[in-house]
């Protein structure tokens, strides 16, 4: 299985091969901005990127998958030995040279690109899909119609709209419509939009921000978009080694619309 760290800002758009992800992370970085960690486990596209440097809450977050592939394009000095002691195949550029490449069309750092056939034969013992706890199947019970929901971080929104003729929630980023080079439009079965407790990490990025930390362990609310609607749920990780469960709020699985799934790690 890979994991990809994706560049999201204006320049960084539109994104290639985002649309084959399973699961798309959308985490908050410095200066609060995000940046995204697509999870590649039933295809693999051709290309993805722009590939951008990882961060401390990768490692939490990805220990539920047992040891994935991590695609990312560097990191601070101070948190390098961190990543590549982490229980995970830190696939940096430099340990899979012939998997990255630089687009000539766009400015760096936002035209790196990576190859994940090739990033995976560098990592050939990189764990497979596993359960992480969610489930997929029909729609509970009850839930709210909704055709738009809007998510906002200090320096960047999300906007998810219902689409009845898709059957899918188109995905927007900072009010102008997602898109693919390779795929067209972005969108999802499902959106969670999950409530953590984003606090100050000990690293700071090159400007002397401070990077934040997002806690995955743990419990709380969350919102499931599925199917047109929205519905109140729960969500639980007890240890890092474990997966996280949705539930509705009398305790029952929550289940997700088979297909991609989006989860937005929101501060509460």
């Amino acid at each position: 299985m890979l994991a990809v760290k994706i560049d999201n800002v204006a320049a960084a758009r539109p994104h290639t091969g985002l649309g084959a992800a399973d699961l798309v992370y959308v985490e908050q970085v410095e200066a609060g901005l995000t940046r995204l960690l697509a999870v590649y486990a039933s295809q693999q596209p051709p290309t993805v990127g722009p590939v951008r440097s990882a961060r401390e809450s990768d490692v939490e977050l990805l220990r539920q998958f047992e040891r994935p592939a991590l695609a990312y394009s560097g990191v601070r000095s101070a948190l390098k030995g961190f990543l590549q002691e982490a229980p995970l195949y830190a696939l940096p550029p430099e340990r899979a040279p012939a998997a990255y490449e630089r687009a000539p069309d766009r400015p760096a750092p936002h035209n790196l690109y990576l190859d994940p056939q090739r990033a995976l034969a560098a990592a050939p013992q990189a764990g497979t899909a596993r359960d992480i706890g969610f489930r997929f199947g029909p729609a509970p019970a009850g839930g709210r119609p909704v055709d738009q929901h809007a998510v906002r971080f200090p320096a960047a929104r999300y906007g998810f709209a219902w689409s009845a003729a898709e059957q899918r929630w188109l995905v927007s980023m900072d009010g102008t419509p997602a898109r693919t080079t390779d795929g067209g439009r972005v969108g999802a079965k499902t959106v969670v939009v999950q409530d953590v407790t984003i606090r100050p990490s000990t690293f700071r990025d090159r400007g002397g921000n401070v990077t934040p930390y997002t806690e995955t362990v743990g419990s709380g609310s969350a919102l499931v978009l599925r199917d047109g609607k929205a519905y109140d749920a729960r969500w639980s990780r007890p240890s890092a080694g474990g997966g996280t469960t949705f539930t509705t709020p009398t305790g029952a699985p929550l289940a997700f619309a088979p297909g991609p799934v989006w989860i937005v790690l929101a501060a509460r």
